[in-house]
């Protein structure tokens, strides 16, 4: 992007210096993100729990953008869950979300905020979407009914980030992430998303001893996993490298079966046990892989295995389960 109002916002390393907000920081892919700047050099990292700033809340979001004066934002807060959650809370999880990314994006507008990374979901694409997943496929088709109503709250934040670039001349982006996971997720059993329930699930059948474990679905379903450190990494890289207005995806470009993650984190956990599929629950979209050639044309690619990432995120669930949410 040329430069607007005198300042050329070419694509550049960051000023490691700068005031840098991280919205979202003690979440799963903010926590990440914190992680990965500190190790960066960062040195002005700002956060705030939601019990410190309510960014539902318009005017408590404009003063700490006021306060603070970032140089750069990701917006990573947000509200999420699995399957049960998203379908039992549908206006929660479109409201919550639809106020937290307008707040904060119409705060970054008033305050002229150098660079700005949104970051969605893969769940902004069409239940039957074209695999693996093109970033064109944005509104060409009806999307999964159990979480449109947060699908729609995002891509909505995407048309947001198009609309500053496109109006003020703002080189913000957004990043599309497949299925995320890693240390400080939602471990809980009602809001955890399928690999998480799946970890809490099998470790707790290992430590008890339990002859069987019972999943939702049929097990067939494909999905995409990446590790939230690989993904933190791809964030800060896109920043540094990546300005244009479609939205990015970001995965590994590679897929498995919910039976083969199920038996990948048995064998993790030490579970020996049976596994059977209660097949009157919902499967959800019957596969979701990311083209990722785009992120590759900017430069990054994952690096952190299926079960290497695994492994880690078991180790991190054990060492912190007393405490964990839910």
């Amino acid at each position: 992007m040329t430069a607007v109002d005198g300042v050329d916002y070419t694509p550049r390393p960051l000023d490691r210096e700068a005031t840098f907000y991280v919205a979202g920081h003690r979440g799963l892919v903010g926590s990440a993100i914190w992680r990965r700047l500190e190790k960066s050099g960062f040195t002005n990292l700002v956060g705030r729990s939601s019990s410190e700033l309510d960014l539902k809340d318009r005017d408590a979001t404009f003063a700490f953008f006021a306060e603070t004066k970032p140089r750069y934002v990701v917006l990573a807060a947000a509200k999420v869950g699995g399957i049960m959650a998203n379908s039992t809370y549908p206006v929660d999880f479109l409201s919550d979300n639809l106020r937290i990314q307008t707040n904060v994006i119409d705060a970054a507008i008033e305050h002229g905020i150098e660079r700005l990374l949104f970051l969605g979901s893969s769940c902004i694409y069409p239940k039957f979407a074209e695999q693996p997943i093109r970033e064109d496929s944005l509104l060409t088709g009806h999307l999964e009914p159990t979480n449109d109503a947060y699908a729609i709250a995002k891509i909505a934040g995407i048309l947001h980030i198009q609309s500053a670039r496109r109006q003020y001349g703002l080189p913000w982006i957004s990043a599309m992430p497949t299925n995320l996971y890693g240390p400080n997720d939602n471990f809980s059993p009602q809001g955890s998303h399928v690999l998480p329930a799946l970890i809490r699930r099998y470790d707790q059948a290992a430590r008890s001893g339990a002859t069987s474990v019972t999943n939702w679905g049929t097990g067939t379903p494909r999905r995409e996993f990446l590790h939230s450190d690989d993904m933190a990494d791809a964030c800060l890289h896109l920043m540094e490298h990546y300005d244009g207005p479609a939205q990015v995806n970001v995965g590994t470009g590679s897929d498995v079966t919910i039976k083969e993650i199920a038996e990948t984190i048995a064998k993790v956990v030490g579970y020996e046990g049976a596994t059977e599929w209660d097949t009157t629950k919902p499967d959800g979209t019957p596969q979701k892989l990311l083209d990722v050639s785009q992120l590759a044309d900017a430069g990054w690619t994952a690096q952190i295995s299926l079960e290497e990432g695994l492994r880690r995120t078991v180790d991190w669930y054990r060492d912190n389960a007393d405490h964990l949410r839910g």
